[in-house]
C-alpha cells in the first residue's frame, strides 16, 4: 500500500490545465442552460417521502416461545419489536465487522513492504476480529432465547448493512492505504460503541439484567478496539507529518 499523501500527477484540478479551463469557461456563454429549476425534482422526492414506506419490517414471532415473550412484554408495557429490531441490527453490525477486520488482515498480509506493518498489531487485529465474531455469536444466541429469528433481517439490520458498504469498499480498494482504511475502520468502531451503549441501556430499561450485562462485556471490548484504532490513526497521520517536514 502506497502512502495516500505523497505529491503526483493528479489532474483532478482546474489549475493543472489553465488554457483549457479558460476555454471551457468560455463555451459556456454559447450555450442557454439556466435557470435551472430544480422545484420538479424536489417535489419528485417529497412524493416519495410523503409515501411513508418503511425499509422492512420486524418479522412476527416464528416460534410458541417467541409468541409468548412478546405477549409477555406487551404486557408489562414493552414493545419486543424495538429490542429485536436493535439485537437485528447489532447481528448486521458484527458481521459486518468480521469482514471489514477479514480484509485489513488480508491487505496487510499481501503487502509485505508496508512501512506501518512495524506499528499496526496484525495479531491485535486478528484478536479484535475473533471478538466482534464472539459478539455476533452472543447477539444470535440472545434473538433466540427471546424467541426471535436471527436469520430474519430486521428493518436496522438492513439499513446497517447498507452503511457498512461504503466502509466495505474502502477496505477492499486495492489502492487504498492502511491510514485510509484504519479511519475507514474507526468510523466502524465509533459506530458500533454508540449503538452497543444504546442496546445496554435498552435491555436494562426491560429488565434484561442478565443480558444487559453480558453486553457490557462486549462494549467494554468494543471501547478497546476504538482507543486502539483511533491511536494507530493518530500513529500514523503524525508519522507521515514527520517525515515530509
Amino acid at each position: 500500500m502506497e502512502k495516500s499523501t505523497q505529491l503526483g500527477m493528479n489532474r483532478t484540478g482546474a489549475d493543472m490545465s489553465p488554457i483549457h479551463s479558460k476555454a471551457m469557461l468560455k463555451g459556456q456563454s454559447l450555450f442557454k442552460v439556466g435557470p435551472i429549476d430544480s422545484t420538479g425534482m424536489a417535489a419528485i422526492r417529497s412524493s416519495y417521502v410523503q409515501l411513508k414506506e418503511p425499509v422492512g419490517s420486524v418479522p412476527l414471532p416464528g416460534t410458541f416461545k417467541g409468541v409468548l415473550t412478546s405477549g409477555k412484554e406487551k404486557m408489562t408495557g414493552h414493545n419486543p419489536e424495538v429490542l429485536i429490531n436493535k439485537l437485528g441490527e447489532r447481528l448486521a453490525f458484527e458481521r459486518s465487522g468480521v469482514r471489514l477486520y477479514d480484509a485489513l488482515i488480508m491487505k496487510i498480509e499481501a503487502d509485505k513492504a508496508d512501512e506501518g506493518k512495524d506499528i499496526v498489531s496484525i495479531n491485535l487485529l486478528k484478536q479484535f476480529r475473533e471478538e466482534e465474531y464472539e459478539h455476533f455469536l452472543m447477539v444470535k444466541e440472545v434473538m433466540e432465547s427471546v424467541g426471535a429469528d436471527p436469520t430474519a433481517q430486521t428493518p436496522d439490520a438492513d439499513v446497517a448493512g447498507l452503511a457498512a458498504l461504503g466502509i466495505q469498499k474502502v477496505m477492499t480498494e486495492p489502492r487504498t492505504s492502511l491510514s485510509q482504511c484504519l479511519e475507514a475502520l474507526l468510523t466502524a468502531e465509533m459506530t458500533d460503541n454508540g449503538a452497543w451503549e444504546l442496546l445496554v441501556e435498552l435491555c436494562e430499561e426491560m429488565g434484561l439484567d442478565d443480558t444487559s450485562a453480558e453486553f457490557r462485556r462486549a462494549l467494554a471490548q468494543e471501547e478497546k478496539h476504538l482507543e486502539q484504532i483511533k491511536s494507530w490513526v493518530r500513529q500514523l497521520t503524525m508519522g507521515q507529518a514527520e517525515k515530509a517536514l
